[in-house]
């Protein structure tokens, strides 16, 4: 029965007996395939969405606020044994956290999709309602939006993409792989599986502000230093730098009304849940662009499509996923693809864009904590060439290969990557 939580999903072992070619359909063909009414908003739907997730987080505080004093009354006076009056209390408290975590995830999904402008047509009503939202979280709203929007265009990029970019071979300093021994890979990477999972936690506790803070797993083309909170970062443009102030403004303005509130609240209340969210936001984007089977490119191979391809599906915690992360894991390749469509309509855009792209459409099965262990010690470097790249892992290995005779074969039909790109800003522009 546990096994079956330490296992690969089918899709995944499918893809690694498969060589890999590039997809060989069209943005058109894609958008041809959705039908238009999908992409339109519904803003009163928006609206529940954001209430509903308003509401939930302030009947999980009340709920919170009533642990003190059930445990004082003894609960009623129906549970009055300490050990029983403690391990009730406690589970409480973990269903508190656990629940609030998953609301704060998904009051992040919808600060994510106001900042895609897929909530409201006003573009200063989805910034009013990310930046609230987002403030409430203690993320730099504006300065997130202008990175996000910069990873949505050049996704999977080596040169342009924003988010996880993959570390090189000379970034290790190993030796060419022509001549690399065992130990030159065991020298780097061998690690006891006690002091994988302590970097697993850190990277799933603090990474999320340490991308923020110090842009790690960001594009390597900004110097040290980088970081979401300067407006003067080369991270944004000059018309930019107001509204990332701002943005420092929303963090400040929400830690000062956690300091009003008090210790107390901050701690049990606050922290905990906010960790977890912090934790959540990390694993499912780790998790979408981060994977054995799924390429990086670099400027000769990537296109925009190919680029949106090299995403992956995944049923995060099933029905709890869809239902607080609003369908952020779910139907993520779809996202990439209709960047504004409004994430309820996920699910029917995602059956329409897999009608297209067949094989080349990621899902994966495999349980999400496992996966999340797959990637974190599969997933650690690529080499220093190439135009399409897989992760290797701490032997060197490569889990999937390039069926070079499809490169060749798209070549061979006319393919030309600076072609493409024009086609792309030509097309349709619900992506």
């Amino acid at each position: 029965m546990i096994l079956m939580f330490f296992r690969n999903g089918p899709e995944y072992e499918a893809r690694l007996k498969k060589p890999f070619a590039p997809p060989n359909v069209t943005l058109k063909e894609i958008h041809d395939a959705v039908p238009k009414h999908l992409l339109q908003k519904n803003e009163r739907k928006a609206t529940l969405y954001i209430i509903r997730d308003i509401v939930l987080a302030s009947l999980l505080y009340k709920f919170a606020y009533s642990i003190t004093p059930l445990v004082q009354s003894d609960f009623g006076g129906y549970v009055t044994t300490g050990w029983q009056k403690l391990l009730l209390k406690a589970s409480m408290w973990m269903f508190y956290w656990w629940f609030q975590g998953l609301v704060g995830a998904g009051i992040f999904c919808l600060g994510h999709d106001a900042g895609h402008t897929s909530l409201y047509k006003s573009n200063k009503i989805n910034n009013t309602v990310g930046f609230i939202l987002h403030s409430y979280l203690l993320i730099p709203y504006y300065s997130w939006r202008a990175t996000h929007h910069a990873h949505h265009k050049a996704t999977a990029s080596m040169e342009r993409d924003e988010n996880y970019i993959p570390y090189t071979r000379s970034r290790f300093n190993l030796p060419d792989q022509k001549t690399a021994k065992k130990a030159d890979y065991e020298e780097i990477f061998e690690e006891t599986p006690l002091y994988t999972l302590m970097r697993m936690f850190t990277m799933q506790g603090l990474g999320w502000w340490i991308y923020l803070a110090q842009n790690t797993m960001g594009s390597p083309m900004y110097p040290p230093g980088t970081n979401h909170f300067n407006p003067n970062s080369p991270l944004f443009k000059k018309e930019q730098r107001f509204s990332i102030f701002m943005s420092n403004v929303g963090i400040g303005s929400m830690a000062f009304i956690l300091y009003c509130l008090g210790r107390e609240f901050f701690f049990w209340y606050y922290l905990i849940p906010y960790m977890l969210v912090n934790h959540w936001i990390v694993m499912f984007t780790f998790l979408h662009h981060s994977d054995p089977t799924v390429p990086h490119y670099r400027k000769g191979e990537w296109s925009f499509l190919r680029g949106a391809a090299a995403t992956i599906d995944r049923p995060l915690l099933g029905w709890m996923g869809r239902f607080f992360f609003h369908n952020i894991s779910h139907d993520h390749v779809a996202h990439h693809f209709f960047l504004r469509a409004p994430f309820y309509n996920g699910p029917e855009i995602t059956k329409a864009v897999k009608s297209v792209l067949k094989d080349h459409y990621n899902y994966d099965s495999t349980p999400s904590f496992y996966a999340l262990y797959r990637s974190f010690t599969q997933c650690l470097f690529i080499e220093d060439e190439g135009d399409i790249i897989f992760y290797k892992n701490r032997e060197g290995v490569a889990a999937r290969q390039l069926e070079e005779d499809a490169v060749q074969e798209i070549k061979a039909k006319g393919w030309d990557p600076a072609e493409q790109h024009k086609l792309e800003e030509e097309s349709p522009k619900s992506s």
